[in-house]
């Protein structure tokens, strides 16, 4: 039987389409948080794997195995259907669920006996994170509007840096002054504590709220789409090929120099843990986040008066930053390196809140956490889990001609694989548009349509 056209209520419409009320940017508060135990989870190992690689005896590659695919493999393809999940289920909940199993998954890392062990508890590190981002990514569509998102999402996207910053920082001190098993257990205890923060004070929002396209359960219900279903919608997106390939190539030396830099300056140029600790804290804290919100801004900006430049000026900025980055791998100067290391790193940071908000854009509304987890399944498994091996096994080949400094020219791989990246980035203003014009016509015809 054939219901009538869903009619939003005048209130709804009044809340929606106005600017996002102080709750919204509560909500949003909370999940940065909430993002940020996740990479001081995820980020502490980077510090500790010069104690861990001697305990155990393991090879660079070994180690860049731990760091990377351990943890990412299960953690993109978990993704996905966990993403399905909160396309249908409360998301602030399953947010809920996973930072509780990382952070435990985080101790148990502490009581880890032998290198099977770490590898166990890091899966399953990996595995709660899973439950994170996608659905933080499609409530945070829900409570901003367009014209609000990139900003929101770079917002949120910065807890990958103030969490590197503060795993950097503290784990420094905690490398100097404790075994690194009681590190793990410093760092995954306060994730347990803010799970009761999460699970009662977040309303979970009703969806397309934001764009003021609520609908009816049945509709909704009409909606839920199949996982190839909504790969092929995306797939048929030229842009959103291109914006997947470029963000791709990007997240390898991403994660290549949040997992290896620390170790590149204690390795290479003999910086104590602690000095090192504020070193990468400063610059990756400070730097990510000032990139992040930079490429925020202007894809907010880009999107209102010509959404094909929204990808192509972060890509072009983060393409500049290139040169900054072989240069600080290059120079013999510990001091010039690091000094070196900071704008190439704000730099490196400007394309990830326009790829983030591109991606929920082009996406149907009942696809945006799926969306976001075949984004995060691609970026992760290229850059957090092929990223580190690269650098890892690189390290040791390099080492065979070049000692230590392998680690340097294994870095350098990753900085060129970078370049292919901002090129692909700069590809997809070509088909944006289009692409985006494409949604909202499907998006009208839908809602117009929807029936029971």
């Amino acid at each position: 039987m054939l219901d009538k056209k869903i009619v939003l209520p005048p209130t709804t419409l009044n809340r929606t389409t106005t600017e996002p009320d102080s709750y919204a940017y509560y909500v949003l508060g909370v999940l940065f948080i909430v993002y940020v135990f996740n990479f001081i989870d995820r980020q502490a190992m980077s510090v500790f794997i010069g104690p861990i690689k001697e305990e155990f005896g393991a090879s660079d590659t070994a180690m860049g195995l731990l760091v990377g695919f351990a943890f990412a493999f299960l953690y993109t393809f978990a993704g996905i259907p966990i993403a399905r999940w909160a396309d249908q289920g409360n998301r602030r909940n399953i947010i809920a669920i996973g930072l509780a199993l990382w952070s435990t998954m985080t101790i148990a890392t502490g009581l880890a006996k032998t290198f099977t062990h770490l590898v166990i508890a890091r899966v399953g590190v990996g595995i709660g994170e899973a439950a994170g981002t996608p659905p933080a990514h499609s409530i945070i569509a829900d409570y901003f509007p367009v014209k609000r998102r990139a900003t929101a999402l770079a917002i949120y996207s910065t807890g990958v840096f103030a969490g590197s910053a503060i795993a950097y920082l503290g784990g420094g001190y905690l490398r100097e002054n404790f075994d690194w098993q009681v590190a793990f257990f410093i760092l995954g205890a306060p994730g347990l504590l803010f799970v009761l923060i999460l699970r009662f004070t977040v309303k979970e929002p009703e969806r397309g709220a934001a764009e003021a396209r609520l609908v009816t359960r049945q509709a909704d219900k009409s909606e839920n789409t199949s996982l190839l279903r909504t790969l092929s919608y995306l797939v048929s997106s030229p842009s959103w090929v291109c914006l997947m390939l470029g963000a791709s190539c990007l997240s390898i030396i991403g994660y290549g120099i949040l997992m290896w830099g620390y170790e590149f300056y204690s390795r290479i140029h003999g910086l104590s843990p602690a000095t090192v600790g504020k070193w990468m804290a400063l610059i990756v804290g400070l730097g990510g986040c000032g990139g992040t919100l930079l490429g925020g801004l202007m894809a907010d900006k880009l999107w209102l008066k010509r959404p094909s430049h929204a990808l192509y000026f972060p890509g072009l900025l983060t393409l500049l930053g290139m040169p900054f980055g072989i240069a600080c791998l290059l120079v013999k100067s510990a001091e010039l390196s690091l000094v070196l290391l900071f704008p190439f790193y704000i730099l490196l940071c400007v394309y990830i809140p326009p790829m983030y908000s591109a991606n929920q854009n082009l996406a149907k509304l009942h696809m945006r956490a799926t969306a976001s987890a075949v984004c995060l399944f691609l970026i992760n498994i290229f850059g957090a889990g092929t990223g580190p091996f690269i650098v890892g096994a690189l390290s040791d080949f390099f080492a065979n001609s070049h000692g230590t400094d392998g680690l340097r020219y294994a870095l350098i791989v990753t900085v060129v694989i970078g370049v292919v990246g901002c090129t692909l980035l700069m590809l997809t203003s070509r088909w944006l548009s289009d692409d985006l014009s494409k949604v909202t016509k499907q998006e009208h015809s839908d809602t117009s349509t929807a029936t029971v």
